[in-house]
């Protein structure tokens, strides 16, 4: 893996744990459906500003757009449940259970799409699920 993918691999985890945080603080104040809208459309403002900036034409092919789409319907499921589970539970908890999402990703990369796993990536898994299991508790 090049380091260019690993640096923003790094920076994606740094964002996503404070916004984590910030969203939990905005659910204490306003409502989490305002706040989940508030993020996103924020988010959308980002990701206009990054494609303006690459100067790049936009190629649409159907299948990927179908899949785009797709992509967002579950962000947005995903979003929901995060957003109220915040507004419900305590953040470390609905952070790192939420976080977990790479292991349904691995699982479907394996059945659906054909792709190897060690037992280096299964332990890695198992000691995944058991450090979600130790900080939900």
């Amino acid at each position: 893996m090049s380091q260019h993918a690993i640096t923003l691999a790094v920076l994606a985890m740094c964002a996503w744990g404070l916004w984590t945080v910030l969203a939990n603080e905005a659910t204490r104040t306003i409502d989490p459906k305002l706040a989940m809208i508030l993020s996103y459309a924020a988010s959308v403002l980002i990701a206009l500003g990054y494609i303006a900036a690459q100067n790049e034409p936009l190629a649409l092919e159907r299948t990927g757009v179908t899949y785009a789409l797709a992509a967002g319907v579950f962000a947005g499921v995903g979003a929901v449940a995060f957003y109220a589970g915040l507004s419900a539970g305590r953040v470390g908890v609905v952070a790192t259970i939420s976080a977990l999402y790479f292991v349904v990703a691995t699982i479907i990369g394996v059945v659906v799409l054909g792709e190897s796993l060690t037992i280096q990536n299964v332990a890695g898994i198992g000691f995944a699920v058991l450090a979600v299991v130790l900080l939900a508790n």
